[in-house]
C-alpha cells in the first residue's frame, strides 16, 4: 500500500512538473515566434497599399499570438515569465489597435516628421572608397523614401486624418533650410568636404562631380518636392478642428490612446482632467510658499513675469547653458550610489539639440545610444537662448539624463539575455516618463536644487506635467482652443512663452502621450509612500528602486504587483 501511495505521489509530482515545464516552454516558443523575422511577398515601405497590407498582416499575426498566449497557464510560470506574457499581450493589442485606427498613415507632427531627421545621414566621416560608394547609394535611395512618405500623407488626407492646421506655424523652416543654391552648402554634402587622404586626386575630383549632382538631385530637388507638397496639398487640407475627437472614430481613438499611454483602462478623459486640476492646485500651493519665503512683492503672475524677464535666469551663450547642464549631471552622478544598487554600464554625454530640429523642439531630450560603441546623449536645446531658463536645467537634467531616462533606458537595454529581446527594447511612456518625472522629485532628495529658484524650477516642471493632464484632455475631449491651452500653461508654469507654444502644438499633434508623465509618476510616488508606511525602518530606498527597475519596462499594474510582493516578503 505504501508503495502504491509513493508511486501515486511520484506520478502526480511528475505530471505537475511536466505542466510547469510545458507552460514555460510553450511561452518561450510563442515569444520566439513573435520575435522572429516575418517575411511577406511584398516590400512594406514600397507603397501605401503594401503598408496597409503589412499592418493588416501584423494585426492578424498579433491576434494569432494572443490566442496562443491565452492557452498558457500563468500558474506554471516564474515571475519574469508572467511579466513577459502580460507585456506581450499589451504590445500585441496595441498593434491591433494601431491597425484599426490607421495610425501608420500619419507620419508628421509639429516637431517630428519623415523629412526632419534625413539630413543627419550627413553626420559621418567617409574613411575609404567603399564608404563613399555606400553613402552615394544612400543618397540615391532618398527619392523613393520621400515619395513613399508623401503618399502616406496623401492617404491620411483622404482618411480625414491630417494634422490640425494650427500646429504648423513657421513649419517652412523644416524644408526651406535644405533648399540651397549651391549643393556644396547642403548638409547632405558634408561628408564629401573631407574625403579620405588615401584616395587619389583624380578619384577625389570624380567623386566631387558625382556628389554635387547626387546631392542636387536626391536631396535639394527632393526638398523642393516636399515644399511643394506641403504648401500646395497637405497644408490646405489640414484639419480646422484641433482635438482628435474631430476625426472619424476620434473619441474612441482618444480613449484608446489614454489606455495605451497610461497602460491602464481605468481612466476616462474626465477622470484625468480632474486629477490634473487637483495636482495643479496642490503644486501651486507649494510654489506660492516659495514666493512667500522669498518675500517677493507681487502676485503669482508677477513672479512668473519676473522669472521670464530677468536676465539672471537666462544663459548668455550656448556654451554657458551646456556647461551648466554638464555640471548638474556630474553632481547627480556622485549621488547615484546612495539611491541605487545597480547602475548602467553605458555612459552618457551632454550635447546640443541638432540645429535642424532645434527651432520647433522641446527644451531637452534623451536621444539614447545608437550602438555598442556610442554613449547615450542628453540633448540640450541651445536655440533661442532667451527662452532657455537656467532654473529649470537641474530638473531637466535629472529627467533626461540621470537618474531619469539614461539610467532607466540603459538598465533596460542591459537586462540579462534571459529576458526576451522584445522587453529589452520596449518603451512604455507611463513607466519611462513616469520614472523621468519621479527622478525630478528624487533630485530634490539628492540636494541638487541649491536655490529657491531651482526648487521653483522643479515645481514648475511638475506643474507643467500636471497642466498636461488638463490641456491634453481639454483639447482632445472638451473642445479647448489652442489659445486656451497656451493661456492655461502660461498662467500656471514659469516656462517661457516659446516653450509653452511649442509644447502646446506637441500635445495637439500627439494625442494622449502627454498624459503618461504625471500618471506614471503619481503611481511610483504612491507605491513608495505605501512601502515606506508598511516597512517603516525596514524601508530601503536602494531596494525600492531595484524592485522598480530590475525587470525593465513594465505596465503600472505590473509595477504595483511587484511592490506589493516586495512589501509582503520584507
Amino acid at each position: 500500500m505504501k508503495k502504491l501511495i509513493l508511486l501515486f505521489v511520484v506520478v502526480l509530482f511528475g505530471i505537475f512538473s511536466f505542466k510547469q515545464t510545458s507552460d514555460s516552454d510553450k511561452l518561450n516558443a510563442i515569444i520566439k515566434k513573435y520575435e522572429a523575422e516575418r517575411e511577406y511577398e511584398f516590400k512594406r515601405n514600397e507603397s501605401v497599399e503594401n503598408t496597409i497590407k503589412y499592418h493588416q498582416a501584423e494585426a492578424d499575426f498579433a491576434k494569432e499570438i494572443i490566442e496562443k498566449l491565452e492557452t498558457v497557464s500563468v500558474e506554471g510560470l516564474s515571475e519574469t515569465e508572467k511579466i513577459s506574457r502580460e507585456l506581450l499581450l499589451f504590445v500585441l493589442q496595441d498593434e491591433i489597435d494601431s491597425n484599426n485606427y490607421k495610425t501608420y498613415l500619419n507620419t508628421i507632427t509639429n516637431e517630428n516628421a519623415f523629412h526632419l531627421n534625413l539630413a543627419r545621414i550627413g553626420n559621418r566621416t567617409l574613411e575609404n572608397k567603399k564608404q563613399v560608394v555606400g553613402y552615394l547609394k544612400r543618397l540615391d535611395s532618398l527619392p523613393q523614401g520621400i515619395g513613399y512618405n508623401i503618399n502616406l500623407l496623401r492617404a491620411s488626407i483622404k482618411e480625414g486624418m491630417a494634422q490640425p492646421r494650427a500646429v504648423f506655424s513657421n513649419y517652412d523652416y523644416t524644408y526651406n533650410k535644405h533648399i540651397v543654391l549651391d549643393p556644396t552648402e547642403s548638409e547632405f554634402y558634408k561628408p564629401f568636404l573631407n574625403l579620405p587622404e588615401s584616395l587619389s586626386n583624380k578619384l577625389k575630383d570624380s567623386i566631387v562631380k558625382v556628389a554635387k549632382k547626387s546631392v542636387q538631385k536626391n536631396a535639394i530637388d527632393q526638398y523642393k518636392k516636399i515644399k511643394s507638397f506641403f504648401e500646395n496639398e497637405y497644408f490646405p487640407n489640414t484639419r480646422k478642428g484641433l482635438g482628435i475627437s474631430s476625426i472619424p472614430n476620434g473619441k474612441e481613438f482618444y480613449q484608446n490612446r489614454i489606455n495605451y499611454f497610461t497602460t491602464s483602462s481605468q481612466y476616462s478623459a474626465d477622470d484625468i482632467h480632474q486629477i490634473g486640476l487637483n495636482e495643479v492646485a496642490r503644486i501651486k500651493g507649494e510654489m506660492q510658499k516659495i514666493i512667500d519665503d522669498l518675500e517677493f512683492k507681487g502676485s503669482f503672475a508677477d513672479f512668473l513675469k519676473f522669472l521670464r524677464t530677468d536676465e539672471q535666469f537666462y544663459p548668455k551663450t550656448a556654451d554657458e547653458l551646456l556647461m551648466f547642464a554638464r555640471d548638474i549631471a556630474k553632481r547627480i552622478d556622485a549621488e547615484l550610489p546612495k539611491f541605487f544598487k545597480t547602475l548602467p554600464r553605458k555612459p552618457y554625454g551632454v550635447v546640443p539639440v541638432p540645429a535642424d530640429l532645434a527651432p520647433n523642439y522641446t527644451g531637452g531630450r534623451y536621444s539614447g545610444s545608437s550602438s555598442e560603441t556610442t554613449a547615450g546623449f542628453y540633448w540640450v536645446n541651445t536655440y533661442n537662448l532667451p527662452s532657455r531658463t537656467l532654473y529649470t536645467i537641474p530638473a531637466l537634467t535629472a529627467h533626461e539624463a540621470v537618474p531619469g531616462h539614461h539610467l532607466q533606458i540603459s538598465l533596460n537595454n542591459e537586462l540579462p539575455e534571459t529576458i526576451p529581446s522584445f522587453r529589452r527594447k520596449l518603451y512604455l511612456s507611463a513607466y519611462g516618463e513616469g520614472w523621468g518625472l519621479y527622478s525630478e522629485y528624487l533630485a530634490d532628495e539628492m540636494n541638487i536644487y541649491t536655490t529657491p529658484y531651482e526648487k521653483f524650477g522643479q515645481l514648475t516642471y511638475e506643474m507643467w506635467r500636471a497642466c498636461r493632464l488638463v490641456v491634453d484632455t481639454g483639447v482632445h475631449a472638451k473642445g479647448w482652443t489652442r489659445q486656451q491651452m497656451i493661456d492655461y500653461m502660461a498662467k500656471n508654469t514659469a516656462l517661457s512663452i516659446h516653450e509653452v507654444t511649442t509644447e502646446t502644438d506637441r500635445y495637439i499633434s500627439w494625442p494622449g502621450q502627454a498624459l503618461s508623465y504625471k500618471i506614471g509618476e503619481i503611481k511610483i510616488r504612491e507605491l513608495r509612500k505605501k512601502a515606506e508606511a508598511a516597512l517603516g525602518d525596514k524601508f530601503d530606498i536602494r531596494e525600492f528602486h531595484e524592485v522598480i527597475l530590475e525587470e525593465g519596462t513594465v505596465t503600472l499594474s505590473i509595477m504595483e504587483k511587484r511592490i506589493n510582493s516586495y512589501i509582503q516578503k520584507k
